[in-house]
């Protein structure tokens, strides 16, 4: 029996409609960002649009490739050249159609980084902070009750141990967090009530901030974090469509 394909506009609207990218002001475009071939079967997803992941796309004969991190950020060179170029290139020999979502993927109730990472660590999310309402904010269930519980859980869930700034045995009650780099949101994270705060980076500010606030904070990978979103989409696509959906993760120790 042929493989089962989907135009691709009509991905492309679905996801713009589903992860409602009208509403962010992103550091970048969010969509179809390389356009390869018309009809897509099958969708390789990753965390960032890699050359590594790129290559092991094309080894597995796929369509297009989904990714949370793309390319074409504010600020950056805008020259097709280096990099940038051996990248583009082999998307557009092999006619890889490249979709990125930034914000809208952190961001969505259900298929988000912040809503996979918390149901893979068991918070129940009661409210929002930050601009945008980029930080969520909840509990954890039953048996995690010290930020040393939750670093444990961390670890289980992520397979890294989070660094952890304040004391281990330090009673939780309200738990912030933000996927990636969203150091910079732990004064809000404070200010919202937060006993414990975690996101993916940590710079040395940070550091003075959790132990003068009392707020503990746990760094536990950019990558780590912002593994699962583009996994529960690109399976989404896959029950939606009838195509083939494969997660390749490109190892990120940071």
């Amino acid at each position: 029996m042929d493989q089962q394909t989907v135009e691709r506009g009509e991905i492309e609207v679905y996801l713009a409609q589903t992860l409602n990218i009208a509403r962010f002001r992103d550091y970048c475009p969010n969509g179809l960002q390389v356009e390869g071939r018309a009809r897509i079967g099958t969708i390789v997803s990753g965390v960032t649009a890699s050359l590594a992941l790129v290559e092991a796309a094309i080894e597995t004969g796929a369509d297009a490739i989904l990714v949370h991190h793309g390319y074409f950020w504010r600020g950056e060179d805008a020259r097709i050249i280096g990099v940038k170029q051996r990248r583009i290139a082999r998307l557009l020999a092999h006619e890889l159609n490249l979709f990125a979502y930034h914000l809208p993927l952190d961001m969505h109730p259900e298929l988000g980084n912040n809503a996979q990472l918390a149901h893979r660590l068991g918070l129940q999310a009661d409210g929002r902070f930050g601009e945008d309402d980029l930080g969520w904010l909840g509990r954890a269930t039953d048996g995690v009750n010290t930020v040393g519980d939750l670093a444990r859980a961390l670890e289980t869930a992520l397979g890294r141990a989070p660094q952890v700034i304040g004391d281990p045995a330090q009673a939780l009650g309200r738990i912030g967090w933000c996927t990636g780099a969203a150091q910079n949101l732990l004064n809000e994270a404070v200010a919202a009530g937060a006993t414990a705060y975690l996101s993916g980076e940590i710079s040395e500010p940070t550091v003075h901030l959790a132990r003068e606030t009392g707020v503990a904070y746990l760094a536990c990978g950019h990558h780590a974090t912002e593994r699962y979103g583009v996994q529960a989409l690109g399976e989404h696509l896959a029950q939606r469509f009838g195509i083939r959906h494969r997660f390749i993760d490109i190892p990120n120790p940071v």
